[in-house]
């Protein structure tokens, strides 16, 4: 029987809303709140990318003592990663993220008043440790309130949020930036005030409820002890390649804009339109794409797809970089970012065990911190070196290696889906 194109287009087009629509399906309350803090939180973070320009124009450090300093922050989220995760085992996610908000609205404001490259320094990595004990217990909430089959999914959620936050706040530390650089470290505390009282109001009752819950399993079967996440070896072979990735990854926010602005020859207004491109399709892709994916793809194969495919993103544009090609190549790296960030998560929560998630978490967050230290040097100094060409067929040939190394070191780690299963019901 014939059908006309327009019928079949247009079920195509349902077919694809359904599938969009549901990937929202069955998620728990509390995993809506988390992301709805997370996107409050978000939305008012405005000093990181302004930072540099505030260290600069306002303060006068010169480039090289802005850098320094700019690697204080990094150094502060590997320290604040690696304590969050510890505290969250001893104290529980509920405290320790309330505790990271609501300490971070001081502290943003006392930014200002330091005026030397030792003071800012230090209040940036104080800043930045507290604010970043957040993310591993984060994480920890977000296992903690989604049903297994959920996971992935919940963690997409709540990236989502994270990226329509970032598209907000710097949008507004521009505006805001232009009247007064105070007004971007207040914002920021106002977000984060706001943010932590919202959680407090949600999740205070919530939060009595589960650990009444787990104190009577903890009466009724044998607490078996758990390793230490570094002492685990295969996780810490799987962080290894985890970072291996973000160095790859995190040139997004280093040396690809500077490849935009000297060899492309884009304009300011060009490279904040293509960034905003692709936080705006992270925001309407993720959790039909991580829906897929669930779907019809197993974990190693996501991984490997991902890794792959953000490689294959910035290798094109050694090639040819006109504007379709680079909005073709951003494309392509939103979509490997979404089959391959939100999976790691998951295969972190699935590989710890009830007692020890924070830890897990942490370690890994810690994997992410330390690329995003060392990817602007290393990014800068190999385009300098070799190139710009070099630099991003190296990225997409290293970023391969990474890719096939997922595909066997997930289900070395994980085995099998029983097995899975089994871990996260522990």
């Amino acid at each position: 029987m014939y059908r006309p194109c327009s019928f079949v287009l247009k079920s195509k087009i349902v077919k694809l809303i359904n599938i969009y629509t549901n990937s929202f399906k069955g998620l728990s309350q509390e995993s809506w709140m988390l992301a709805l803090v997370m996107l409050i939180n978000r939305a008012g973070s405005m000093v990181l990318p302004f930072l540099g320009v505030y260290m600069t124009d306002h303060l006068h450090f010169s480039i090289e003592n802005t850098g320094v300093v700019l690697s204080f922050f990094g150094i502060g989220s590997v320290i604040g990663s690696w304590l969050g995760g510890f505290i969250t085992d001893r104290i529980g996610e509920y405290k320790v993220q309330y505790m990271s908000l609501l300490l971070s609205v001081p502290l943003f404001c006392l930014i200002p008043i330091f005026k030397t490259e030792v003071g800012v320094a230090a209040i940036i990595l104080l800043q930045s440790i507290v604010s970043d004990t957040f993310r591993p217990a984060n994480s920890v909430a977000i296992t903690k309130y989604a049903k297994p089959e959920n996971i992935t999914r919940a963690f997409s959620l709540n990236r989502m949020a994270v990226n329509l936050g970032f598209s907000v706040g710097p949008a507004l530390g521009g505006i805001l930036s232009a009247i007064s650089y105070n007004f971007l470290f207040y914002s920021n505390a106002l977000a984060a005030f706001l943010a932590g009282i919202l959680y407090i109001s949600f999740f205070y009752k919530r939060n009595k409820l589960a650990k009444l819950k787990a104190k009577k399993v903890k009466e009724a079967i044998i607490i078996k002890k758990e390793n230490s996440p570094y002492k685990d070896r295969k996780f810490l072979v799987y962080c290894f390649f985890c970072m291996l990735f973000s160095i790859c990854f995190f040139q997004l926010f280093s040396t690809l804009t500077i490849f935009y602005k000297d060899t492309a020859h884009l304009s300011q207004q060009s490279i904040g339109y293509i960034l905003g491109y692709s936080g705006f399709l992270i925001v309407l892709l993720e959790m039909g794409f991580v829906q897929i994916a669930e779907k019809y793809f197993s974990l190693a194969i996501t991984m490997l797809l991902g890794t792959f495919i953000c490689g294959f993103s910035y290798a094109m544009i050694a090639f040819d970089y006109s504007m379709i090609t680079l909005i073709v190549s951003m494309t392509l790296l939103c979509i490997g970012e979404i089959w391959t960030l939100p999976f790691m998560s998951t295969i972190t929560a699935m590989r710890s065990g009830k007692n020890n998630k924070g830890a897990y978490m942490g370690l890994n967050g810690i994997s992410f911190s330390i690329a995003f230290i060392v990817t602007p040097y290393i990014g800068t100094m190999l385009a300098q070196k070799f190139g710009f060409n070099a630099l991003w067929i190296g990225t997409g040939v290293l970023a391969t290696g990474i890719a096939i190394a997922f595909y066997f070191i997930v289900p070395w780690m994980l085995k099998d889906k029983k097995e899975l299963e089994e871990v996260i019901e522990q």
